[in-house]
């Protein structure tokens, strides 16, 4: 694998043009992108579609294009090592075999220049032709041999490397989402931990398998290179140095062209990036309803062609400029060959070396090229790598210093659920978004949660189901502070259905069974069909193509979507489905029709194994309730039942009569608001 010319992408980046390795000047510079007018005589920065920042994965885009090669090749030990034990650590066979096999490779490399020696030294010995074949033809069947065992050894090696990349990315990619999935949630509203993530994924994680595969492909070169100077030293050693030095041009010429590349990259990541961008655009089944409606269709290609013609200006320049670089490099190429074949003529004449040595060294020569190509460029992409693959360990390690060390008291379910003076405050923010809140909730209530929007009445809820932890305050089950509790059982008491589900790519049934998708045979809860029907969903599903099989994802065959309304029934089953002891619902009929909202809330009633905590902006949902508390700025401002709170003329009396004002038409309008 050549570790020079390896392309990177992003899911949700722009696949970068020829994004190489660097070489060895550090005076290079980003030249500016593209801001040539659009079309209709506004520019790039007036366009509707703006051009787009770099991504994370870019981060170290900048370091790399200006560190020069020797400082590179300092840090190569360090570099090597930590490879080499990633790689060890994940298969220690296939490691063992790579690096040996390759290893052994170059022993045959030197072995067959060696019985090329021999050859040509009875091919050219005085005597009759057919003599001089005869006495060849054992060195000959040993250069045959030895050419057929490096073959082989360079295959197994290549077999063995490529296991390896496999096991890695899956150990990797596997170490990731454990953490991920485990590290609290309040991590994820952290901008700086949500960028470094993307990072450990976007690049980090491709590059782990990259610097095994930059390391052996190293090893493989500087084995070659000292194969092949084995063998020269052997035959002649004043070649060495001839030989040496007429592989440099070669090897610093290709070094350069990366570079131009890799700099040439950078300078048009932002307008590429654009063109991907619109490119998903005017090819994404979500956005051509709202293309066509718009007649969006020659705007969009206008911007498209004006993006690649920049580009392709862009790119033939490069070329142009690599054309160049190639001429002169051919040309010092030409001259140092030029002056090994003078000193090998030189030495031939002085009779300080013989024919059949000055034949080996020409033959070694290419390989010799080949081989200080292949480290040159192996070193280049090991150190881009590993700047990406410490960004993924550097995350992990921030991963486990979010992981707190929680309780490990063991919970059977809860009475009450107290919540004493409890406050969170999200990164970054003055203001907190739940403020000393004190309330009771009691299993088998159902108590409301109702405010303004941004009023803290979701966060509140997060607190009580556990996603988050306070910042501020206790929150106890049956007077047991839950940081003493085992989470995973605290969890397990919860259901929560949130007002941003997500739309899971899986049948209707396993949409419904992962809300419980762990419930042990003899378990008493409810079955997927009793959930569908308590939130009015069996109906739907029953209707889909395959029922309860039908896979709700229409990029896939057979794959159907639901609409907006039909997904939260789905959602509202799944944690029906969860049969927990507190169920949160937090808006769980913003989408449903009447019928359907009004099935569902009649499940919802009290049940004694149950307490219902209900946040929504539909007040007449919540006349029920056995409490409602009134949230506003992050504060507990009010609570008590229905009757209660209209009576005391507050901001649910306030909030009530606006929402009544629509049902209740004229006598409603000329109703004074209640004060506040």
């Amino acid at each position: 694998m050549d570790g020079a010319v390896r392309q990177r992408r992003s899911p949700d980046a722009a696949p970068p043009a020829d994004a190489e390795t660097t070489g060895t000047s550090s005076d290079a510079s980003t030249a500016p992108v593209d801001a040539s007018p659009a079309p209709g005589g506004h520019d790039a920065e007036a366009s509707v579609l703006p051009e787009l920042e770099a991504r994370a994965w870019m981060h170290h885009a900048e370091h790399v294009a200006h560190t020069t090669f020797w400082s590179v090749a300092r840090r190569l030990p360090r570099l090597v090592r930590e490879a080499v034990a990633l790689a060890w650590a994940t298969s220690r066979r296939d490691t063992a075999a790579s690096i040996g096999l390759n290893v052994a490779a170059g022993v045959m490399t030197t072995l067959g220049l060696l019985a090329t020696t021999g050859v040509l030294r009875e091919l050219f010995a005085a005597g009759p032709t057919p003599g001089r074949i005869r006495a060849a033809l054992p060195a000959l069947a040993l250069t045959a041999a030895a050419v057929l065992a490096k073959g082989g050894l360079t295959i197994a090696a290549g077999w063995a490397q490529a296991r390896l990349t496999p096991q890695i990315n899956y150990q990797v990619e596997l170490r990731l989402f454990e953490a991920t999935t485990a590290v609290e949630l309040a991590a994820f509203d952290d901008a700086g931990f949500a960028e470094e993530m993307d990072r450990a994924r976007d690049r980090g994680v491709a590059e782990a398998a990259s610097i095994v595969d930059d390391t052996v492909n190293l090893i493989t070169g500087v084995v070659g290179v000292l194969a092949t100077a084995a063998a020269v030293t052997v035959i002649q050693p004043l070649l060495l140095p001839c030989l040496l030095l007429a592989a440099v041009p070669e090897a610093a010429t290709a070094v350069k062209i990366a570079r131009r590349r890799y700099l040439d990259m950078l300078a048009r990541i932002n307008r590429r990036r654009r063109m991907w961008m619109l490119a998903n655009l005017m090819a994404n089944r979500h956005t051509a309803a709202e293309i066509r409606a718009y007649q969006m269709r020659g705007f969009l290609l206008g911007e498209y062609r004006r993006m690649m013609a920049a580009e392709t200006a862009a790119h033939l320049r490069l070329v142009r400029s690599q054309t160049r670089t190639r001429v002169l490099g051919t040309s010092a190429a030409g001259l140092a060959t030029f002056g090994v074949y003078a000193v090998l003529a030189a030495l031939l004449l002085n009779g300080m070396v013989a024919l059949a040595a000055a034949a080996t060294a020409l033959i070694a020569l290419q390989p010799a090229r080949s081989s200080l190509g292949m480290a040159v460029f192996a070193t280049n992409s090991l150190y881009e790598d590993a700047l990406y693959y410490q960004d993924y360990r550097d995350f992990l390690d921030r991963v486990h210093g979010r992981s707190a060390v929680r309780g490990d008291r063991p919970t059977d379910g809860f009475d009450a659920i107290e919540l004493d003076a409890v406050s969170l405050r999200y990164p970054d923010t003055d203001t907190p978004a739940v403020d000393a809140v004190s309330l009771t909730i009691h299993r088998g209530q159902v108590v409301a949660l109702v405010g303004e929007n941004g009023s803290g009445k979701t966060t509140l809820a997060k607190l009580i189901a556990g996603l988050y932890r306070p910042t501020g305050g206790v929150i106890r089950w049956d007077g047991v502070d839950t940081a003493e509790l085992d989470p995973r059982q605290v969890a397990g008491h919860v259901a929560v259905l949130t007002q941003d589900w997500w739309k899971f790519p899986f049948t209707a049934g396993q949409n419904i069974r992962i809300g419980r998708h762990d419930r042990a045979a003899g378990h008493r809860g409810p079955s997927i069909e009793d959930a569908a029907r308590a939130a009015a969903a069996h109906d739907m599903i029953a209707g889909l193509p395959f029922g309860y099989d039908t896979l709700l994802d229409r990029e896939f065959k057979d794959g159907h979507d639901l609409s907006g309304g039909q997904w939260q029934r789905l959602v509202a089953a799944r944690g029906l489905y969860r049969d927990a002891a507190l169920l949160i619902c937090d808006e769980p009929s913003a989408a449903l029709d009447a019928r359907a909202e009004h099935a569902l809330f009649q499940h919802l009633r009290r049940r004694p194994e149950r307490a219902v905590v209900l946040i929504t902006h539909r007040l007449a949902n919540v006349r029920h309730a056995d409490q409602i508390f009134v949230m506003e700025r992050g504060r507990l401002v009010q609570c008590g039942t229905h009757d209660e709170l209209v009576a005391a003329d507050g901001l649910y009396r306030e909030l009530f009569d606006l929402q009544a004002s629509g049902y209740l038409g004229d006598a409603a309008d000329r109703r004074p608001p209640a004060p506040r």
